[in-house]
């Protein structure tokens, strides 16, 4: 009897090492949680309450419960992969934006660069009725020391490009002026002026109106004498149709 009865002992401990290889498999895959919502199901719990030696819990995995387990796998891997595609997505979206953004800033500083730079006619759609250079005893020079654009009075003068106002008023036989230091370092006079538009130390911008033509002074007729000089005082003039043409002014 004795001998019988250590032969059923040793058999029990025979089926604990089978099913152990089996849980050993699963083991790694517990310690990362992929069957952990698995292994707190009911069918799973009884299973491994029913394997108990006492001594080593051993878990029985079944072929369906290892389907589970690889699927749950395959799920999270494609959710991760979603996620580290979605979030790639959203960057390179988000850096497009913001190259767009800064091309579109670059553009505007350009195009605001380049009006600024830019030059432009005293007034639009006339031409010069009198030359520079031109001999007359009207000049107490002799000579004419600017040009004179044909403008009816009261019609719209322009800067001819950015500068900073530095002298307005009366200008003895120029009547109303307006003298600018253009932003290149020369200097334009607006001349006979029926109207002053700007003040002293104003900045100006090409195309900005600045005042009304007219018929003040020294004149025999409404235009506007127009003056490119290389200081603020009369006798600096230099050819102003040269200057504007360097400037990109047809006249």
């Amino acid at each position: 009897m004795a001998f019988m009865c250590a032969t059923g002992k040793h058999r029990k401990p025979g089926r604990v090492k089978r099913t152990t290889a089996q849980a050993a498999g699963v083991a790694a895959l517990t310690t990362t949680g992929v069957i952990g919502t698995l292994a707190a199901s009911p069918a799973l719990a009884a299973e491994n309450a029913a394997e108990q030696t006492g001594l080593t819990p051993v878990v029985t995995v079944s072929d369906d419960v290892a389907e589970q387990i690889s699927a749950q796998a395959d799920a999270q891997k494609q959710a991760a992969e979603q996620q580290a595609a979605e979030e790639a997505a959203a960057k390179a979206a988000a850096a497009k934006v913001k190259e767009e953004r800064e091309a579109r800033a670059r553009a505007a500083r350009e195009s605001e660069r380049k009006r600024l730079n830019a030059f432009v006619a005293p007034i639009v759609h006339s031409y010069v009725s009198t030359a520079y250079k031109a001999s007359s005893s009207l000049w107490s020079s002799g000579s004419h020391t600017g040009i004179d654009f044909h403008a009816a009075s009261g019609t719209s003068v322009h800067a001819v490009g950015s500068g900073t106002v530095v002298s307005t008023g009366w200008g003895g036989a120029y009547g109303n002026q307006i003298v600018i230091r253009m932003a290149d370092g020369m200097y334009t006079q607006y001349g006979h002026l029926s109207s002053i538009g700007v003040t002293v130390g104003q900045k100006v911008v090409p195309g900005q109106q600045i005042g009304l033509s007219g018929a003040t002074g020294n004149v025999t007729g409404p235009h506007l004498h127009f003056e490119a000089r290389t200081s603020p005082d009369y006798g600096s003039d230099v050819d102003p149709i040269a200057y504007l043409r360097n400037h990109g002014v047809n006249v």
